[in-house]
């Protein structure tokens, strides 16, 4: 091997560079996807602290407002909860209030789930680096080891500097799986707990909304009997 004839070739790069095309195949995917789950990491936490950010601002302003119509982020879960509560308010107006609940309750469901999804999006990717890098470098590791054996057979010599090379290079495969894997596990655990409390949020969300819109639903029941009495209170004041 050609490992075996420098000793400076025992290096990582040097074992990579020395090593069969299967082994450095698989070290190149490792290395492959351990970057997209740093990427996919980083990405993924900008992405949830900006939705979590502009989601704390459009509660506050809603929670302040009081009422459906505060003005929201246009492209935020809230807002999108909000216009679907307008939307079902005016289509349905006249209809008993139970069932105009009822149906946004439905919409925020909805809009609550793809909120989620959005943020969940990507993260398995990481999490099959995490289960299966191990198992691809084991794999490169194993045919590596195979390849140093038939070195071993063709050389006719147990020597350790023919044998170290070769099994050198195949456990490199191994050892790059678990730097790819170990990171990988971490950021989806974080990413997993991160998204949690994300989700915990839409739901405060939700219930914002749906109280919002019960006390809209209440004030206008209360507007005809309100115009009822003014009017009555007119007619006694003319007499």
């Amino acid at each position: 091997m050609a490992a075996a004839d420098a000793s400076g070739a025992l290096t990582p790069l040097g074992m990579f560079m020395d090593a069969d095309w299967v082994v450095k195949s698989v070290m190149l995917g490792l290395i492959v996807a351990s970057v997209l789950a740093w990427a996919v990491w980083a990405g993924k936490l900008v992405q949830i602290a900006a939705a979590s950010a502009r989601l704390g601002r459009d509660y506050r302003r809603l929670a302040a407002h009081g009422r459906l119509g505060a003005e929201l982020a246009r492209r935020g879960a809230v807002a999108r909860m909000q216009d679907a509560a307008e939307a079902e308010m005016a289509a349905s107006d006249g209809l008993p209030n139970d069932g105009i609940k009822a149906r946004t309750a439905a919409d925020l469901s909805r809009i609550e789930a793809g909120a989620a999804r959005a943020m969940q999006g990507g993260i398995m990717v990481i999490g099959s680096i995490g289960s299966t890098a191990p198992f691809i470098g084991l794999f490169g590791t194993v045919w590596g080891i195979m390849n140093a054996f038939v070195g071993i057979s063709e050389s006719g010599s147990t020597n350790l500097a023919v044998v170290a090379p070769g099994i050198a290079e195949a456990l490199m495969a191994t050892a790059i799986g678990l730097i790819a894997a170990i990171p990988a596990v971490l950021f989806y655990n974080h990413l997993t707990r991160v998204i949690g409390g994300y989700r915990a949020r839409l739901a405060d969300a939700v219930s914002l909304v749906e109280r919002t819109l019960s006390r809209d639903l209440d004030r206008r029941a209360m507007r005809p009997s309100a115009q009822i009495v003014a009017a009555e209170i007119v007619a006694l004041a003319a007499e």
